[in-house]
């Protein structure tokens, strides 16, 4: 049942807490700050994380989570009697840390379930008016929006907290990715085989699951022949995924020039320890954006029908590259009326994206 603002939670009193994110891998590190921050005011308390397993290692080696919990997002295809049994492996779990909080950060129906099932003391969720009455009273506390506000995505995250009496520091809200030993040496020895271990570099990611979130290729093409011309050593990576593999080899086929090509070599790990060697990331709205973002690497983005306000490089020297031609922009639609392709990023011109990334590379010297 929906409670006033006064009934902040006293968290000496509070021992476990479970925080729920299940969305896709940027959604996830945009998140890291409520881990930070919660265990920055409450630092005896154990904080676990319930995640998609394929965003795990976003948040695996937090400094402030115990534990990493996931969901398979195949248990959907799997028999009844698979699916049951990996769903109840999972309560179990989770029904045997005995949290006195849940703090959930999505509308995902999943978060009224464990609300309940886990016998939580206080379970915090987003205020949403369209939602059954079931969902509203699974929490004790419920956070909004002021409406039309264009707010970041960090700090909407943040106001689970704040609704519950804890006010982040500026400090606390950075993202946190933790690469790790494994993945920063495995860096290392690729960069070395490039001729690449001491050399700076510019990390371009030019991809996205997302396809109208996308440059043109002969544009991104342009871009690496421009910078190569000055000298730039450029890497290129992208996801294993065919449609991303192809969009580089389309570049590639573009190019005068030899960019190094790491697409499809790099766990989620692994690419966090790369760009956090470069000196300079351009990319789309995408997760290695906001990977870039976490590990401190200046960052020129490239923003079409998504909204800067909401997913811009956070915390981090950036500069956004949007369309002034398109006052329709941020719209939010997968690409103009819906077609994939968007025109607010077909007509961006090569000049603005150069004179972003020369900005950033002179505030380097």
């Amino acid at each position: 049942m929906f409670t006033g603002p006064s009934d902040r939670i006293d968290l000496t009193s509070i021992r476990r807490v479970l925080v729920v994110k299940l969305r896709h891998h940027g959604d996830v590190l945009l998140a890291s700050p409520v881990f930070s921050a919660l265990k920055a005011h409450a630092p005896k308390v154990e904080i676990d994380a319930l995640v998609y397993a394929d965003t795990r290692d976003m948040l695996s080696l937090h400094p402030a989570i115990s534990e990493v919990h996931c969901i398979g997002r195949e248990w959907k295809s799997m028999m009844a009697g698979e699916h049951l049994a990996a769903e109840w492996r999972l309560f179990r779990q989770l029904k045997a840390r005995n949290y006195d909080l849940l703090i959930h950060l999505t509308e995902h129906t999943r978060g009224a379930w464990l609300a309940r099932g886990l016998g939580c003391r206080f379970a915090v969720a987003p205020n949403r008016r369209n939602k059954p009455k079931f969902w509203r009273n699974s929490f004790t506390h419920r956070y909004g929006l002021p409406l039309n506000a264009r707010r970041h995505v960090v700090e909407s995250n943040l106001d689970s907290l704040r609704r519950i009496g804890v006010q982040p520091a500026l400090a606390e809200r950075r993202l946190v990715l933790v690469p790790g030993e494994v993945a920063e040496g495995q860096v290392r020895d690729l960069l070395s085989a490039h001729g690449l271990a001491d050399t700076p570099f510019i990390h371009l990611h030019p991809a996205s699951r997302w396809q109208f979130k996308c440059w043109p290729v002969e544009h991104m093409a342009g871009l690496i022949d421009t910078l190569a011309a000055r000298g730039e050593r450029v890497v290129l990576t992208a996801a294993p995924a065919d449609e991303e593999r192809a969009m580089v080899r389309a570049i590639m086929a573009r190019c005068k020039s030899a960019p190094v090509d790491l697409s499809g070599q790099l766990t989620l790990k692994a690419l966090a320890a790369l760009t956090d060697r470069a000196k300079l990331f351009v990319g789309v709205d995408s997760a290695p954006m906001h990977i870039a973002a976490a590990m401190g690497t200046p960052v020129v983005a490239l923003f079409g029908p998504s909204g800067e306000a909401e997913w811009g490089p956070w915390q981090v020297s950036h500069r956004v590259v949007s369309s002034d031609a398109h006052p329709c922009r941020p719209c939010g639609i997968d690409g103009c009326g819906g077609g994939k392709v968007s025109d607010c990023l077909v007509q961006l011109p090569l000049q603005r994206v150069l004179r972003a990334v020369d900005e950033l590379l002179a505030m380097q010297g």
